[in-house]
This record gives structure tokens, C-alpha cells and sequence, in this order.
């Protein structure tokens, strides 16, 4: 078992100027389950090939179990990864490509049939350890994917986006046993998906990445309840959080809707400095209520899901149309092409900079 350290490490990939990754500083604690999450570009994967070995590091350092692993090859660097498209050995059977890099590292035979067996066992593969990967389903050929890396018993899994190839309904059987799994074998996992759902039902940390920097990493409720930024707060939370730009009120207040959101008070301190004229106001879908009063809205689309309802709503802001997104009982969800009022819940607001972005 390690912890994993990223120091300032930067990528920076031949005839670019822009960091995949900008020194990226990053602290994993040992037996700790963390996923790497953003838009596609952020640097996720790039991070995680760093740390496997796959991709050179310009600056900073990669450390695991306190061993500055920056310029040692992948194979010596006690990782094991699983990739999106599984890589398996099509004319090998499943225990023969479970116990492949037990047969690479020369494992005594009888030993090697053991832990392929114990493996097998705990991923539910006992009674496929005889077929070959063609005459797999794609769960069954991303569980034995997993099983090489287990049987391994390496210090850190490295997983890049290991369910992206399989349908909705076995990616959610596959996150829980993904996370079962790593609370079992207790082994740190860097786990890197685009997908913030996954994410956030995965890790006990998730780390948002955006356009190569790190934005913020905390638990799942700490990056939903308090993002640090507007970026964290739109990606975070499906569907995304609305996000306003309001003119600040002399009373110390915002009015939205009819509705005084109060000043946090950094807000109000930088208000006070006249650095401050308007305030990104920002608006969970759970948080915008149906009411008699509110923020005058049409509504364009109304997506039913089980007992709730996305309802998509246009209003118009200072001029401009504006796009909104409440989050509504569906049985008293609008039609298409309702007029409604939204009313903001105080209490649930998100206040953040205009300028920077970052969280007031």
C-alpha cells in the first residue's frame, strides 16, 4: 500500500505552449479511493499516465509511498491499470489473461493458479476461466480486466475511464462493485472518468480539473454544497446549476425573483470597496421553486424522469434571455409553452465573483 503525491508536476506536450497538466498538486492518502473528473481536455488522463509512466513529466514531481517516481519506468513503479477498451489477449483464455503478469513476474505455476482462482472467485468469474474474451459480455471482459490488476497486488490501481464502453444499467452494477472491491482490498485508486455521476458515487474524494489546473478536490457533498468556483458549480450537479449575473442592491442585499438573497460577508466587504457592482448569483434546479411570484419564465422543454421533472424554462434578464432549470414534482410539473414563476430559495444560493469566478 502508498500514498500518492503529484508535486507541481506539469505536462507540457511537444509543440504547445499550454500545460495538458499545470502544476498539478495533489495529495492521496494511502487506501484512499479519489477520482479524477472534468470536461474532456481538463488533463485527467493525462495526470494519470503521469503517474503510471506513460507520459513524461516537464516539471514537479510524482511520488508513491514517499519514492520520487518521476523518471522511473512504468514497470518498476508497483502500479497495475485498467484501461477503457480492457486490452485482453483475444487467444488467451480468462485465467490465462488474469495470471498473465503473474506468469511475465515467473510466479511458481501452482501459486499463480491460486491467486487467479481467489480472484476469479471475488469478481465472480469461476465458471468463465475457460472462455476466451470473444465469447465474453463487455461487464464480464472489464471484470477480468480488473482481476489482472488485482492480481497483481500492487500498491496503486490506476483506472481511466474503465466503463465508459458498457450500457447505463451495468455501469451502475459495475460502480458498486468497483467500490466494494477497493473497500475490501483496501489499495489506493486514482480513478478517472468524464462522467460526474460516476464520480461522485465513487470517490471519497473527487478532484475537478479544468484546462490542465486543478479547480478543487473534497468530498462529493463539500464540492456539490460549497464549489469553490463558477466552474465547479456548473459542472457539478446534473442538470447544472443556473448561474445569474445580478446588479448589486444598496440595501447590502441581491433581489432575484422578488427575493433578497443577503450578502455573504466577503460579498458585502467587497461591495463596501466599490470593487463589487454586480454578483453571480447561483441556483441549484431543486432550489427554484413553482410559485404564484417569482422570476416570470416560459417554459420550453419538460423532461419527466420517474417522480421528477427537468423543466426548462427562457425568462428574460437586464435584456437578455436567459436560460433556466427547475427541478420540480412531476405531478405538478408545466406543459411546454406555460408561462410560470420561479421563486429562488434564499437560503440555497451560491454567490460568486463575475470577474473571477471564484466563490464569495
Amino acid at each position: 500500500m502508498a500514498d500518492v503525491r503529484f508535486e507541481q508536476a506539469t505536462r507540457i506536450y511537444p509543440n504547445t505552449q499550454k500545460p495538458a497538466v499545470n502544476a498539478l498538486t495533489l495529495r492521496i492518502a494511502d487506501g484512499e479511493f479519489i477520482v479524477l473528473v472534468g470536461p474532456s481536455g481538463s488533463g485527467k488522463s493525462t495526470a494519470l499516465r503521469m503517474l503510471a509512466g506513460l507520459e513524461e513529466v516537464d516539471a514537479g514531481a510524482v511520488l508513491i509511498g514517499g519514492t520520487d517516481v518521476t523518471f522511473v519506468p512504468p514497470k518498476k513503479r508497483d502500479i497495475a491499470m485498467v484501461f477503457q477498451n480492457y486490452a485482453l489477449y483475444p487467444y488467451l483464455t480468462v485465467a490465462a489473461n488474469i495470471g498473465f503478469p503473474l506468469k511475465i513476474a515467473r510466479v511458481e505455476k501452482k501459486e499463480r493458479e491460486r491467486r487467479v482462482r481467489e480472484v476469479a472467485e471475488m469478481l465472480g468469474l469461476t465458471e468463465f476461466l475457460e472462455r476466451k474474451p470473444a465469447h465474453l459480455s463487455g461487464g464480464q471482459s472489464q471484470r477480468v480486466a480488473m482481476g489482472r490488476a488485482i492480481v497483481r497486488r500492487p500498491s496503486v490501481f490506476l483506472m481511466d475511464e474503465p466503463l465508459s464502453n458498457l450500457d447505463a444499467k451495468l455501469r451502475v452494477q459495475m460502480r458498486a462493485d468497483i467500490a466494494e472491491m477497493q473497500a475490501r482490498l483496501g489499495v489506493t485508486t486514482v480513478y478517472v472518468t468524464h462522467d460526474q455521476a460516476e464520480a461522485m458515487t465513487l470517490g471519497s474524494r473527487v478532484a475537478v480539473l479544468h484546462d490542465g489546473c486543478l479547480q478543487q478536490c473534497d468530498t462529493p457533498r463539500a464540492l456539490y454544497a460549497k464549489p469553490t468556483n463558477i466552474m465547479v458549480a456548473g459542472f457539478i450537479g446534473s442538470p447544472a446549476m443556473n448561474i445569474l449575473e445580478v446588479p448589486l442592491g444598496s440595501n447590502g442585499t441581491v433581489s432575484l425573483g422578488g427575493v433578497d438573497i443577503a450578502l455573504t460577508e466577503k460579498a458585502a466587504t467587497a461591495r463596501a470597496s466599490g470593487q463589487l457592482k454586480t454578483v453571480a448569483v447561483g441556483i441549484r434546479p431543486e432550489s427554484l421553486e413553482l410559485a404564484p411570484e417569482g422570476i416570470s419564465s416560459l417554459v420550453e422543454i419538460v423532461e419527466e424522469i420517474g417522480a421528477e421533472a427537468h423543466v426548462f424554462c427562457a425568462t428574460e434578464l437586464d435584456g437578455e434571455t436567459v436560460k433556466l432549470v427547475a427541478n420540480v414534482d412531476v405531478r405538478r410539473a408545466p406543459k411546454r409553452g406555460e408561462r410560470v414563476a420561479l421563486r429562488p430559495i434564499p437560503a440555497e444560493a451560491h454567490l460568486f465573483d463575475p470577474e473571477t469566478g471564484l466563490r464569495l
